[in-house]
């Protein structure tokens, strides 16, 4: 497995982790909100991606990157900054492939949590609202995965529904059973558009670690994210040849 680290240091620069070979599948992989790109679950999510044929790409917002330099835990940046840091992984993915060090056929955009939901936002028909510029849309982009789609907000209060809905590309989301931003008994209740594919993970949380009554375990729910995933990319795949 080959690994490419960025060597900036800037606090604008692109802090990312290429793993895998080059293929035709490119995964770009957005963390959430209180963890960063080389947490446990990114990791086993990206091992798991390359070792099936994908090459991946993660990156930290530029919040998490001044966390890790001086250790202080900041909460994340407001959307629009958000955004605009995932437009310059774009572009930067945009520039590596004219230069012919990456070369995709297919580019899919997964995120964790916060990751998944800036990842639809991004990709939606209300985005220009965040100032966010535009030039990487050059690229194409096959289909969005969210792994652990945060609907209602920390503080609680009404499910967070536009980004997913007006999202203009297919949207995968994987949710744990009693995920606590979104639960299997609560999303159906809430108008979401018909479009969506959902997989939903045994008794999983928002990490998609199930109680130890339920008789399944972590290993498993993650070895089902990776296939629903991999599933996800082969039909998209059939529909655009």
């Amino acid at each position: 497995m080959s690994e490419i680290t960025s060597p900036e240091a800037s606090a604008l620069a692109i802090d990312y982790v290429v793993e895998g070979s080059i293929s035709d599948r490119l995964v770009i992989f957005a963390h959430g909100a209180g963890a960063n790109m080389h947490s446990n679950f990114m990791q086993q999510m990206s091992h798991d991606l390359v070792n099936a044929g994908c090459q991946v790409l993660r990156f930290n917002f530029l919040y998490m990157q001044a966390n890790m330099q001086d250790g202080k835990r900041r909460p994340p940046d407001r959307a629009a900054k958000l955004l605009a840091h995932f437009e310059s992984v774009l572009e930067w993915v945009e520039d590596k492939i004219t230069q012919g060090e990456l070369a995709p056929k297919h580019i899919y955009l997964m995120g964790k949590s916060m990751g998944g939901r800036m990842a639809a936002t991004l990709m939606s028909d209300n985005v220009s609202s965040a100032s966010t510029c535009t030039r990487a849309r050059n690229l194409t982009i096959d289909g969005i995965i969210c792994l652990g789609y945060p609907f209602i907000p920390v503080s609680g209060g009404e499910p967070r529904l536009d980004a997913i809905n007006n999202c203009q590309v297919p949207v995968l989301v994987i949710q744990g059973e009693r995920d606590k931003f979104g639960t299997q008994v609560q999303i159906p209740t809430w108008a979401l558009s018909e479009g969506i594919r959902w997989h939903w993970l045994v008794d999983g949380d928002h990490s998609f670690v199930p109680r130890k009554a339920s008789g399944v375990t972590l290993e498993h729910n993650m070895a089902q994210a990776l296939q629903a995933s991999l599933g996800f990319m082969d039909q998209l795949k059939h529909l655009s040849s």
